[in-house]
């Protein structure tokens, strides 16, 4: 609940509906038995265990085992705002993303650095491609809000 407060830049006290896909009967047990524990820390509003086939609604996710733990975005968050600040998030990325890109274009770089300096920036390369994958994935959600 709170990767998922974080992500989506919701206040930590509103309450928030929770759907639960995939739940096994373990997780649901655990689930009631520390619902209590999960309304005061989590600020949960309501717990719903989703039917096999059933269409969640747009969601927010957060995977714990098999089990997916679905925050409905809508009336939520300011729709506008969220995409404002994910277009700021991106557009810093991908500034991030051309500097990074530029350096391992350079063949004096890629040539004379060590190679493990070399190797470092290619993961950083693809760690802001996943992040941008990701937000963009993010985006298109609040966008179909």
């Amino acid at each position: 609940m709170r990767q998922i407060r974080g992500e989506m830049d919701i206040p930590p006290r509103q309450p928030l509906p929770v759907l639960l896909e995939n739940a096994s009967a373990g997780d649901q047990q655990r689930t009631q038995r520390h619902r209590d524990v999960l309304d005061f820390l989590a600020r949960v509003e309501s717990i719903r265990v989703l039917e096999a086939g059933e269409t969640p609604p747009e969601s927010a996710t957060a995977l714990v085992g098999d089990m997916k733990v679905l925050v409905p975005m809508a009336g939520l968050i300011d729709k506008q705002a969220e995409l404002d600040r994910l277009d700021k998030r991106l557009a810093k990325l991908d500034a991030e993303h051309q500097g990074v890109s530029r350096k391992l274009d350079n063949p004096n770089f890629v040539d004379k650095a060590p190679a493990d300096v070399v190797a470092k920036t290619r993961e950083q390369l693809s760690a802001l491609e996943a992040d941008r994958v990701a937000l963009t994935e993010q985006r298109a959600r609040i966008a179909a809000l």
